[in-house]
């Protein structure tokens, strides 16, 4: 992919930044969100969307101690950015240097703990409050900061690049509805963005939506999440799923969403006739989902089990209720087929690399806005089908099941497409140098 050359770090620069009135305004409202952070913890906490042990580090309040020496710090939202970071974490850690991870989600966290390699630090993202954001910036004082994909906090980024930290985007994303939201507030944008010394984004579209927005240093460096290793399977979970299943023929529904469940259970009762045996595992994006698609496959008269009451299908079972976390690699393994959610509905689709790496067929749904590059890709090699309804899917996934010659053949296009497509790590990698050779010669000095 064609990339221009990264600058040199103009470190005498790094303060010198438009702001706008709408970021002076923004800065200022979310700051008398301060003492409401305690009302807004309670009621998260209430929800589970808050660990009670960690809520403290949403304000900013460490729950590790900084360690001495350079640390740089990175920034994954969510589950799909943290994994895409995991292989730079290793490489960062490489050259001696401590490595902080923030995310913002539950999931992401969990992922973390199990992911991460010894030595790398996790922290909850705080909120964009100005004095959170302090109080973090204060205690961890990184050397500097890596934000992945489309993270865009104001206060984040402006009290972050204001104290001098060079701040630079990895794997970078701006979908088309992004780029014209974001074209509603040009001049605010374009200061956000001009504060990043690189943005290193996913694809050629990517790069011209952000410079069309403002930022000056763009590089396209493609997509990290290609260079992301499969995920290993613990042998004793995979040889017990593998014996529960037996003979049967498995469909998985990965990462679904509210709404597309009732279809995929839709489509297994389609099924049914032709595939007697056919098992359905349904892996909710969110877990803790996974009671009510239990309850609903019971309701369409298909018994249900789910993983995280520590239950194994059986001869009876119909539908499999995989609400667990980190064990996607046991479940892409365990299913030939596998359709990927956010996608019947206007999500915008799930990542179809990791499948594609472990050998599932896959098929998807109509929105997939989210990664349509690499969708696109796959669809050019005959590597993925696309559906729009509980029928469809359910023509489309008998086929695949009953095909073994149609199956494997898809199976191996997705396959070389995803392997050709990688190298992004090590263009990052490159792009990023000038910055550390900056840090050493700053610490030297």
């Amino acid at each position: 992919m064609a990339r221009k050359a990264a600058p040199e770090p103009a470190m005498a620069e790094w303060q010198r930044y438009r702001t706008t009135a709408l970021l002076r305004n923004y800065a200022r409202a979310t700051a008398l969100l301060g003492p409401a952070a305690d009302l807004l913890a309670r009621r998260r906490l209430r929800q589970g969307k808050e660990d009670p042990l960690r809520v403290q580090e949403r304000r900013g309040e460490a729950t590790v101690a900084r360690p001495a020496g350079r640390l740089v710090w990175l920034h994954g939202a969510s589950v799909g950015e943290f994994l895409s970071i995991v292989p730079l974490v290793q490489r960062l850690q490489a050259r001696g240097v401590t490595v902080l991870v923030t995310t913002v989600t539950l999931t992401a966290a969990a992922l973390a703990a199990k992911r991460l390699p010894p030595g790398a630090i996790h922290q909850f993202m705080p909120w964009d409050v100005p004095s959170f954001v302090d109080r973090f910036l204060n205690h961890w004082r990184p050397d500097l900061a890596i934000f992945a994909e489309s993270e865009l906090w104001p206060n984040l980024i402006m009290r972050t690049t204001g104290r001098g930290t060079p701040l630079i985007q990895v794997n970078g994303r701006m979908s088309e509805r992004s780029f014209k939201g974001w074209m509603r507030v040009p001049r605010s944008i374009g200061s956000l963005l001009s504060r990043f010394e690189l943005c290193l984004m996913q694809t050629v579209d990517d790069a011209r939506r952000v410079e069309a927005l403002g930022a000056p240093r763009v590089s396209t460096t493609g997509n990290l999440k290609f260079d992301v290793p499969a995920p290993e399977v613990e042998p004793g979970a995979a040889a017990a799923l593998t014996k529960a299943i037996g003979s049967r023929p498995v469909f998985l529904a990965a990462s679904t969403h509210e709404g597309e469940d009732e279809i995929v259970l839709q489509a297994h009762r389609l099924m049914a006739p032709r595939l007697p045996n056919l098992l359905t595992i349904i892996a909710p994006r969110h877990p803790g989902r996974g009671a009510d698609i239990a309850a609903l496959a019971e309701d369409n008269g298909l018994v249900a089990a789910q993983r995280s009451a520590g239950a194994l299908p059986d001869i009876r079972t119909a539908v499999y209720v995989a609400d667990t976390l980190g064990e996607m690699g046991l479940f892409y393994r365990a299913a030939p087929v596998a359709f990927l959610g956010g996608s019947l509905i206007r999500h915008g689709g799930q990542n179809p690399i990791e499948p594609a790496k472990l050998g599932a067929a896959i098929v998807h749904g109509p929105h997939v806005f989210n990664f349509a590059a690499v969708y696109a890709a796959l669809t050019e090699k005959a590597a993925v089908q696309e559906v729009g309804t509980a029928e469809a899917l359910a023509a489309a996934v008998t086929m695949l099941l009953t095909d073994p010659v149609g199956r494997t053949a898809q199976r191996e296009a997705a396959s070389e497409t995803v392997a050709g497509l990688g190298g992004a790590l090590e263009r990052t990698l490159a792009a990023i140098e000038p910055y550390f050779l900056a840090l050493a010669m700053r610490n030297a000095s």
